[in-house]
């Protein structure tokens, strides 16, 4: 296999203090810690969410208006990113074989994780030690299997939906739009996969869709750019929102969960790996953009476009598989919210209430985690995937209202190890396939995966322009 190279590129003349202050990292970090100091000067001037001064409701401003910008682009870079992924598996020889592979990886890393979500349950005891004064409450949406499946069927061509809300007190009517992102990815899907159907006639369909992709995508680059003003804005707000004092009541739950995510990540990650020969540090080194921004935006979607661009140019995937591959991790690949949370959640819920889990519900908790991940679907939060859990197991719903209050805290670190699962999976198959670019892989990494210094895309890779799967 020929080896993927770099676009020449100039000789970086920065100094060190430039190369720092223009990191991507440093700047989130920054941002992170601007944000929380921001935060805890507006709580102490006052601020509440009842009563927000300007400080915070600038914070609350700048935060809501970058996460308004990331789901902007979700609809068309969902259905792009899956129309042109599905319509590269017509360069790809052996595509059933790593799509299977694909799959079978994310259901092994999904058993793991929720093994060590269970574990972390029965160990901790997090609702035992629940703190005083928590009140129960109903979720405000409810995932059940049968809902799952008849949320799969498009209600129109877009997976649009328009809801209606009267103010009893003056009258008003307020229209909102939002969307359906299952219903999304099955209309994307079917077309796809009828575009294959189709042959060559349905070729300028496909150039079209990959050509729309490339400037979604740009638009996006344009939006993680900015991620570093995003996050100053979300974490100040949710400093002021939330606080400390929520984690009290809750703060061995919240222990639980991030213990869980620190050992999927920092330990069964990296054995991963290694037992396929490959370098721990450079996996960090290359995925840590796309999981910084995970952190921050809450979003699987969102951060799809630098997910991918980190798989393919730091890890060295192949560039028509991992085009496969991400979107669709993106979409069904949750350790963090369809495994660990979940399963510790229902743990939680259950000894609440002084409920006594039988040994096959928790056979269910670990059936539920591997074949429902789809329930989430990309989008921030895992509510309805733990409503899915709770209702398969018989569980009280209402318990879900008591963890609502931190879940934007959790969902941070949820999301950020659902991106770097969706990185190593294909990073996993390549390298057992015999595709994976190693000399790419352990390469310095230099300057942003998502900016190209022509500020064009860059050139296609010898190894993406080989026949992907040849052995």
């Amino acid at each position: 296999m020929s080896t993927a190279t770099r676009a020449a590129k100039a000789p970086d003349t920065r100094g060190p203090v430039r190369k720092l202050l223009t990191s991507f990292g440093f700047q989130i970090i920054a941002a992170l810690v601007l944000g929380v100091v921001a935060g805890l000067i507006a709580r102490n001037t006052g601020a509440t969410v009842e009563a927000p001064n300007g400080l915070s409701a600038t914070l609350d401003t700048i935060g809501s208006s970058y996460v308004t910008l990331l789901r902007a682009a979700v609809i068309p870079l969902i259905f792009t990113a899956i129309v042109a992924s599905i319509s590269n598996l017509r360069r790809v020889q052996n595509a059933a074989r790593l799509a299977g592979q694909t799959l079978l990886w994310f259901a092994y890393t999904a058993f793991i994780a929720v093994v060590i979500g269970i574990g972390l349950g029965l160990i901790i005891q997090p609702g035992s030690r629940a703190g005083e004064g928590l009140q129960e409450g109903d979720p405000y949406t409810v995932g059940t299997w049968w809902n799952f499946l008849t949320g799969l069927i498009p209600q129109n061509f877009l997976g649009l939906t328009v809801s209606t809300s009267v103010d009893p007190e003056s009258g008003s009517a307020t229209s909102s739009i939002g969307f359906n992102v299952l219903q999304i990815i099955v209309v994307a899907v079917a077309v796809g996969i009828a575009a294959l159907k189709a042959g060559k006639k349905a070729e300028p369909f496909l150039a079209f869709t990959e050509s729309l992709l490339k400037v979604i995508q740009r638009v996006l680059w344009w939006i993680i750019r900015i991620a570093p003003l995003g996050t100053f804005g979300l974490i100040g707000a949710a400093v002021v929102k939330y606080g400390w004092e929520k984690l009290a009541s809750l703060g061995w739950f919240a222990i639980a969960i991030y213990i869980g995510l620190a050992l999927v990540l920092f330990v069964v990650y990296p054995i991963i790996i290694k037992t396929n020969g490959l370098s721990i540090k450079q996996y960090f080194s290359g995925v840590w953009p796309a999981v910084q921004l995970a952190f921050v935006s809450r979003s699987s979607i969102g951060t799809l476009p630098l997910t991918e661009r980190v798989t393919e140019r730091n890890l060295g995937v192949p560039r028509s598989y991992a085009s496969f591959a991400v979107p669709l991790g993106a979409t069904t690949k949750m350790d963090g919210c369809a495994a660990i949370y979940p399963a510790i959640a229902a743990i939680f819920v259950a000894q609440f209430f002084g409920i006594q889990l039988e040994w096959w519900q928790y056979i269910m908790i670990v059936v539920v985690s591997v074949v429902g991940s789809a329930a989430t679907a990309g989008t921030t939060g895992a509510i309805v995937m733990l409503t899915l859990t709770l209702s398969t197991l018989g569980l009280p719903l209402a318990g879900v209202g008591l963890l609502i209050a931190i879940d934007p805290i959790l969902d941070m670190g949820r999301t950020a190890v659902n991106v770097a699962g969706q990185a190593l999976v294909p990073t996993i198959v390549a390298k057992r396939e015999g595709i994976l670019d190693e000399d790419l892989y352990n390469a310095p990494r230099e300057g942003l995966p998502f900016a190209d210094d022509s500020g064009d895309e860059a050139p296609e890779s010898d190894a993406d322009k080989e026949t992907v799967g040849a052995r």
